[in-house]
Parts: structure tokens; C-alpha cells; sequence
């Protein structure tokens, strides 16, 4: 395959885009358009020479985009005017790119535009951004003027200049009249809709025994038999759920199996997972999905099917609920919050049992949100100046954090906070974080995924559900459980929320091999004095006599960068 495609249309900057299996390119004397991934037009597959077509006949590229859906980044160049790219509305299709001497380059990753030639410098910022969120959100990257296109958006490219992203997928969350029943039977029907668009022949199922993954695997077995799933399990007591998929596999009917992975495995494995992603990614659970996904295609599957998003889109997750708590009293009348601050905050009382509980509810709840859910962030919790050189911080905006998470949080069209939230971790939650640990995993074993609940229909449908249905009070998916009342075992419907979590901290107490690999890292880590040494003995000391899992959290996310970077220092002499 050749090293790139080159497009140039007059009036436009020439266009340098990475090869890929799925790319598609028509071209006729106005323009052309790219097309990657998997896209729908009006819910039937469409291909770039009928995209530009469309757009000949209409140049609206806002108004086409509300009609399609599935996995794609699109670029549309046509003479004269600014290069346009867009995405999906998850950002399942990456799309990296860069203006380099009047030069496009754009790419599925970011290796890829490495190969293109495109020159990459180190983005200090990207590692502050690294460490406070466990990855790098879009739009930036870990390199200097290299971007990756965020969930939605469009951008506009001309020969000197990238314009600042526009939100294209920003629902109302209008609530719907319907009765709460007639919007179950829909919810069930969208989730079998949804399923059915990312079937293939011989296709598996993760399967972790959630709501979730139990769901695409229960509509998988639906439409395809034998319908294969797989999950991976942990001999560490807290940790392991297989008993939930086993019993959700029994309830279906499906040709399931368990991989139980050792401290070793992860241990031989560790190093590769770290340097196979674009750029420093800190979720400790890419592991499991790795080997998940491996064994899968160990099995003689070629795609899986995730079960991400449903908490994201029906409220899932314990914080939703945990925020409403304390919007009771952000939203109290001021006198009242006053009277509450004087007599339990600025008194003796603060420092009383009991009263230490109602004084720490008041603080919280005196953090607006979005900042409010970041309590527990390490960056929050020690401080940048505990955790960071001096030298370090004078080149950093500590401030960009937060200024990501209020831009995205206030552009929500709702007000109701749950509804916020859910469009909050659409960002941060899906397509920053988890849907790149699922995807370059399975890249990394080889097998392609597709995530049926974040078709676009469906994230439609759960805007048309009001928040206090999705949440009444304090039970989580309730909303989504009653939909499925009948279809997933009732013990499934039960149970509490868990995934493919990592043990890792616990592992790396008892394994050698584990633990010589991350102390390693950390000592190499120190001579690049981006952080302290007293947070490193901190982190060590802390992990060993007290709090393993949580400061076990804070190693790997330091152990995985230092992984990064060396293989960044080597070129990458390692990619798979």
C-alpha cells in the first residue's frame, strides 16, 4: 500500500492522508471527499462518491451531517473553499491531523502521521492534561500543533490556518410525552435496532456481566447462533465478576469463555500496552480489555462487540446520583445556604463528630459543577505544586483542566444537571478514555470492535428520556432496568455495577517481576524532573503500608508515561 494519499484541488492545501483498509476516496474536477470508517446516510450505507454527490448537489455539510451516522471521520475539499473535516458524534473513527508547510496531513493516529512526515515536538501541557485526567483530551495531543478532532466536530482548513472546532451533535434532551411504559418498549427496541447494525457473521461479545455488555450479548444471541462471548477474570479477591457473565451467558444461551489473567501475563505484557497507544494513556484497564480482545481472536473471532456507553447515556453511574445530592443544596435559597455555612462551616461545630460530615457535605456542595466531580482528582487532592517541579509548572496552565471541563459542561442545552453530566462524560468519559483503551487494544490483538450502543439513533432516543426517569432519586438506571425487565436475568438487573477492572495495585505488592518493572520506570521517570521525587517516594511509601489500590492508580499512570516516552525517545522501534 503506498505511504499516503495525496489529494490537491486549486485553491486548497495539498491533503496527505494515512492509508487505511477503509478509506475511500472520490474525486471529480470541484472537489473530493474522504471517507473513513463505517457511515450511514439516512440509516443506509453510503460511500464517498454518493457523499459527493450530495454535496454537489447541495453544499450544506451541516445539514447532511445530521443525517448520518456510524464510525467515520469525513474530509470534504472543494476548490475555493477551506478544507472541512468531521466526525461521528462519539468519536468512535480517530482523526488526527496537522498543517505543516501549507501541507494537510491527517491520519487514523498519530504514528500514522508520523510516517507521513510530519514533525512532532513534545506538548508539556498535553502531560499536565495526561496526569489530571489519565489521558490527553481532543482537541490537543501529546505533540506541539498536532490535534485530534473531538466528538462532533468540524474544522475548517486553509493554507495558513486550522479554525477552532464547531459542535455539529448537541442535542436538547427534549423529554418526550410518551408514558414512561410505551418509552421501555421503545428502549428495547432501539437496543435490538442498534445491535443489528454492527452484526457480522461469526462476531463475539465482550462480556463482563454488567447491564451493558450482558444487553448487546443478549441481543447478539438473538440474531446470531452460536453467539460467542468471552470475559476475562482475576484470582484477586473484589475483583472478579465472572460468576455475572457466566450466569448471563447461561440466561442467552452463549458459547462463552474465561481467561483468567496472572500478575505475570500482565507483567510480560505491560511495556507493549503502554507504547501501543498514540500517546500516554493511564487507564489501568486497558490490560484486561487487551487480553479479552486477544483471546478472542485467539478463538477465531475477527470482531467484538463492546458494551460502552449505556451508562452514559441512561445514567449509570454512581456520581449522577451522588451530585444530586449535593445540588439539594446548591440550589437552596441563599439565606438558607448562609445560615447552614455560619452555624456548621465557620463554628467550632465544623471540628465535632457528626457535625464533620454536614460541614464537608457543605463544602462540597459549595464547588459548582462540573469542578465538583473532580474532588477526588489527584492533581486536587495534592496540589500541582506537591506533585510538580517548579521548572515543570512555569511552562504550564494549570487552569486548562478545568477550562475543558466548564466549556464542555455549559454546552449542554439542558439544565438539568444529570443531563449535563451525561454530555459531559460523552467527552471525557467515552470518547477520551474508554473508547480508546477498547479500540487500541483490540487494534493491538488484532480484531476490530464495534459499539452498538452508542449508534447514533439510540443516543437519540435516551435524549428524548427526562433525567428523572432515567434517575428518579437515587437509583441508578432505573429507567434502563425497567426497559429490560423480562429480557436480562433478574439477578442481572440486581447486581452492582462493575467492569474489567485491574487489580493492580494488589498485584503489584506481591508480584516481583511487576514490581522491579514499575520501580524501574519510576527511577528512570525522576531524571526527567516533571514531577518531584518526594511524590514518587510518597506514592511508593503510601502504596506499600496503606492505600495499594489507590496509589497503586497513581504509579501506573506514572509508570505508563515513562513507558511512553522512552518509546517515543526510540522512534517506536517497538510498534506491533
Amino acid at each position: 500500500m503506498d505511504t499516503n494519499v495525496v489529494i490537491a484541488i486549486t485553491g486548497c492545501p495539498e491533503v496527505r492522508i494515512a492509508p487505511h483498509p477503509t478509506l475511500d476516496i472520490a474525486k471529480n474536477s470541484a472537489g473530493a471527499v474522504a471517507l473513513m470508517g463505517r457511515a450511514r446516510w439516512q440509516q443506509q450505507p453510503v460511500t464517498a462518491s454518493t457523499l459527493l454527490q450530495l454535496l454537489d448537489d447541495n453544499s450544506d455539510l451541516t445539514a447532511l451531517y445530521q443525517q448520518l451516522s456510524g464510525d467515520f471521520y469525513l474530509v470534504v475539499i472543494q476548490s475555493g473553499q477551506p478544507i472541512r473535516l468531521v466526525n461521528d458524534i462519539m468519536a468512535v473513527q480517530s482523526c488526527y491531523y496537522a498543517l505543516q508547510q501549507q501541507v494537510l496531513y491527517i491520519g487514523h493516529g498519530l504514528k500514522q502521521l508520523k510516517q507521513l512526515g510530519v514533525t512532532c515536538a513534545l506538548n508539556k501541557q498535553a502531560i499536565y492534561n495526561y496526569v489530571y485526567f489519565h489521558c490527553i483530551p481532543a482537541p490537543d495531543t501529546i505533540y506541539q500543533q498536532v490535534f485530534k478532532l473531538e466528538a462532533a466536530n468540524r474544522v475548517a482548513v486553509t493554507i495558513n490556518e486550522i479554525s477552532q472546532g464547531t459542535l455539529l451533535y448537541c442535542p436538547d434532551f427534549k423529554a418526550s410525552t410518551a408514558p414512561a411504559s410505551n418509552l421501555q418498549q421503545q428502549c428495547l427496541q432501539q437496543l435490538d435496532n442498534a445491535v443489528q447494525h454492527s452484526l457480522q457473521p461469526d462476531c463475539g461479545a465482550f462480556l463482563s456481566g454488567g447491564l451493558d455488555s450482558s444487553t448487546v450479548a443478549g441481543m447478539l444471541a438473538r440474531h446470531q447462533q452460536p453467539a460467542y462471548t468471552y470475559s476475562i477474570g482475576f484470582k484477586a479477591k473484589g475483583y472478579d465478576e465472572t460468576e455475572y457473565a457466566l450466569l448471563t451467558a447461561k440466561h442467552f444461551n452463549t458459547r462463552h469463555q474465561v481467561h483468567y489473567l496472572t500478575p505475570e501475563q500482565a507483567a510480560e505484557a505491560f511495556v507493549k500496552v503502554a507504547q501501543f497507544f498514540d500517546e500516554p494513556f493511564g487507564n489501568s484497564s486497558a490490560m484486561a480489555a487487551y487480553f479479552c480482545a486477544r483471546f478472542a481472536k485467539e478463538d477465531g473471532r475477527t470482531l467484538l462487540l463492546a458494551g460502552d456507553g449505556g451508562d452514559e447515556l441512561f445514567a449509570g453511574n454512581s456520581r449522577y446520583a451522588k451530585q444530586k445530592v449535593f445540588e439539594v443544596f446548591a440550589n437552596a435559597p441563599a439565606p438558607l445556604q448562609s445560615l447552614a455555612r455560619a452555624i456548621f462551616v465557620k463554628t467550632p461545630l465544623a471540628h465535632l463528630p457528626g457535625f464533620k460530615k454536614v460541614a464537608s457535605y457543605i463544602r462540597q456542595a459549595d464547588e459548582k459543577l462540573p469542578l465538583r466531580l473532580q474532588n477526588y482528582n489527584f492533581i486536587n487532592q495534592f496540589g500541582s505544586n506537591a506533585i510538580f517541579t517548579e521548572a515543570f509548572l512555569a511552562e504550564i496552565d494549570t487552569t486548562k483542566p478545568e477550562q475543558l471541563l466548564k466549556q464542555r459542561y455549559n454546552q449542554c442545552l439542558s439544565a438539568d444537571p444529570v443531563d449535563k453530566m451525561l454530555f459531559l462524560d460523552w467527552k471525557f468519559t467515552l470518547a477520551d478514555n474508554d473508547l480508546v483503551k477498547v479500540t487500541k487494544m483490540c487494534e493491538l490483538a488484532g480484531i476490530e470492535v464495534r459499539y452498538p450502543l452508542l449508534d447514533k439513533a439510540l443516543v437519540d432516543f435516551s435524549c428524548s428520556v427526562p433525567a428523572d426517569i432515567k434517575l428518579p432519586g437515587q437509583k441508578l438506571r432505573d429507567f434502563y432496568k425497567k426497559a429490560c425487565k423480562g429480557f436480562l436475568a433478574d439477578d442481572t438487573l440486581s447486581k452492582e455495577k462493575h467492569g474489567f477492572g485491574l487489580p493492580f495495585g494488589v498485584w503489584l505488592t506481591d508480584n516481583v517481576q511487576l514490581k522491579t518493572l514499575a520501580l524501574d520506570a519510576l527511577n528512570a521517570f525522576r531524571q526527567r524532573a516533571i514531577v518531584k521525587d518526594s511524590l514518587i517516594d510518597a506514592a511508593i511509601e503510601a502504596h506499600t503500608n496503606s492505600h495499594a489500590s489507590y496509589y497503586g492508580e497513581l504509579i501506573w499512570i506514572l509508570v505508563v508515561l515513562e513507558l511512553w516516552l522512552q518509546a517515543e525517545e526510540q522512534g517506536f522501534s517497538n510498534d506491533t
